[in-house]
């Protein structure tokens, strides 16, 4: 499906950003606690809201083509 390549592709770029977000802040003390914290939540609620509405639209088309195959009433 080309929405979840798309949302794979979402995912991998925000989780390589936070990877180098979260090295910059191991190695370096140039950002706050608060900060890495609420940056970490938000990457966190982004993947997961991006791979689940992949999933979400994935299963609706499937549904769809599925029903105008015949296999579901």
């Amino acid at each position: 499906m080309k929405a979840m390549k798309i949302a794979s592709i979402i995912t991998g770029i925000v989780l390589a950003a936070y990877a180098v977000f979260a090295l910059i802040w191991l190695w370096g003390s140039t950002i706050s606690w608060a900060t890495f914290i609420k940056v970490s939540i938000t990457a966190a609620v982004v993947v997961v809201a991006v791979l689940g509405l992949a999933m979400l639209y994935r299963e609706y088309v499937e549904e769809k083509e599925m029903k105008k195959d015949g296999f579901l009433d």
